[in-house]
């Protein structure tokens, strides 16, 4: 019996081969890869738009609480009207800068202020206010001024343990040099190089020319301190000046190198 022919051969050896996939050509593969980056695409604007509707479109962070911290002088309340934070506005949208110059325009008595957003839903005013160091009387009321020399609020009542300027300069070649204005930071000046417990016995700082300021305290004593120079070492010279002379009336270290106490 004759065997299977060539034809024949070819056609079983065909019937055995697994089938091969179609064959893909380089146009096909390109246009797998553009319809990926594609979808990509879609994918971030999509989620972009998602993201830009939440901040902005949505109810879920919107600014529905103002906190206040920092306040000594000044209320929550005048600080928060001042602030006039958009309530019920997108969080993302809320400008911190505005509300701080705001706050020092309409406050003066702020120092400083930190505006910061609390997500989800709020903004926290963090306040710094200035400090009296001096106090200016006028018309039966007190102009504050601060360790800048900024007169920065008048009130009816004197604040306690912060003493009175007495700004009386005369006629003389250092008032015409300096005028007024450079008179006053040097009072304050020397009102910030006080040591602590001296600060709080001086009734006033009395203030004539640039070289010639003199310290009113408790119990009648005072204290020639001369210019505002060498502040610090002032400082500590008269400390230990009345510590040795606890019973004296008048204190000198206007040269602090030579310092004096008596007792008038």
């Amino acid at each position: 019996m004759a065997g299977p022919t060539t034809a024949q051969r070819g056609e079983a050896e065909r019937a055995d081969s697994p089938a091969r996939p179609p064959h893909i050509g380089p146009e096909g593969r390109r246009m797998t890869g553009r319809t990926r980056l594609v979808l990509t695409a879609i994918g971030l604007v999509l989620a972009a738009a998602a993201t830009v509707w939440v901040l902005y479109g949505s109810s879920w962070l919107r600014l529905e609480q103002v906190t206040t911290t920092g306040t000594d002088v000044l209320t929550q309340g005048e600080v928060e009207a001042a602030a006039a934070a958009p309530v019920g506005s997108p969080l993302i949208s809320v400008d911190t800068d505005a509300i701080a110059d705001r706050l020092r325009q309409k406050l003066p008595r702020i120092d400083s202020v930190d505006v910061v957003r609390s997500w989800p839903h709020g903004v926290s005013l963090k306040v710094t206010e200035r400090k009296p160091v001096l106090l200016v009387e006028k018309g039966g009321k007190f102009i504050e001024v601060d360790a800048k020399g900024v007169r920065f609020a008048t009130v009816d009542k004197a604040p306690p343990r912060v003493p009175l300027l007495e700004l009386t300069p005369d006629q003389s070649a250092s008032l015409r040099r300096f005028g007024g204005n450079r008179l006053l930071r040097e009072a304050v000046r020397v009102a910030g190089d006080l040591p602590g417990k001296v600060s709080g016995e001086t009734k006033a700082v009395r203030v004539t020319s640039y070289d010639s300021t003199v310290l009113e305290l408790t119990r009648g004593r005072t204290v020639m301190w001369g210019s505002g120079e060498e502040g610090s070492v002032k400082a500590r010279v008269l400390t230990a000046l009345m510590k040795a002379s606890p019973k004296a009336g008048h204190f000198d270290v206007s040269a602090p190198t030579a310092p004096a106490a008596s007792k008038s």
